[in-house]
């Protein structure tokens, strides 16, 4: 028996103990915010796109290209981390290697179709042929946020027209993805 009775006290402290409720914490755990460290300014990488259409019957070569430019103003994002800017020459050159048309296009060629905010801290972060049309050529143009450039951007849709004039509008409709890589997704079935 008094062997047994220390084991009893021992097995009573511990089913009292285990009923005992238990206070909920108001304890918040999470990580620490760290600030970015600001960084050199960031660039887009320079992008060289060349497709070959028909266009009234005739072949003709696009030539986009992009590229970051120190000498334009940087924008910058919330946390200060500046931004370079691209600048964009686009070409459409006749099959006989002509140039039909060619202009250099910054930020500031769209500037009255984007507001203020994009104005000051969007870049020229897209510039692609999409298609042609009974209106000429389209291109598809994205002004965006740096930081942000998957989800804060203005589409815009310039058409060169068959006297080499251009008239730009808002896109809302626009579709980012150029034709091969829609035919890509179409057979994945997504």
């Amino acid at each position: 028996m008094k062997r047994i009775l220390p084991l009893v006290l021992v097995a009573a402290l511990v089913v009292l103990g285990a009923c005992k409720e238990k206070k909920p914490s108001t304890d918040i755990i999470t990580t620490k915010y760290i600030p970015k460290k600001i960084q050199d300014p960031i660039a887009m990488p320079a992008e060289k796109d060349t497709k070959n259409i028909e266009w009234q019957g005739k072949p003709y070569t696009i030539i986009v290209d992009r590229v970051p430019v120190d000498s334009l103003p940087q924008v910058k994002d919330e946390n200060g981390q500046p931004y370079i800017d691209n600048l964009v020459k686009m070409t459409i050159v006749r099959s006989d290697g002509s140039v039909f048309f060619e202009r250099l296009f910054s930020k500031a060629a769209f500037s009255s179709y984007v507001d203020e905010s994009f104005r000051k801290n969007g870049i020229l972060a897209g510039f692609r042929y999409d298609e042609v049309e009974n209106s000429g050529v389209k291109f598809s143009v994205v002004i965006a946020l740096p930081d942000a450039i998957d989800d804060v951007f203005v589409p815009l849709e310039l058409v060169v027209n068959h006297q080499g004039g251009i008239s730009i509008t808002r896109d809302d409709d626009m579709d980012m993805l150029d034709y091969d890589d829609r035919d890509e997704f179409e057979e994945e079935g997504v």
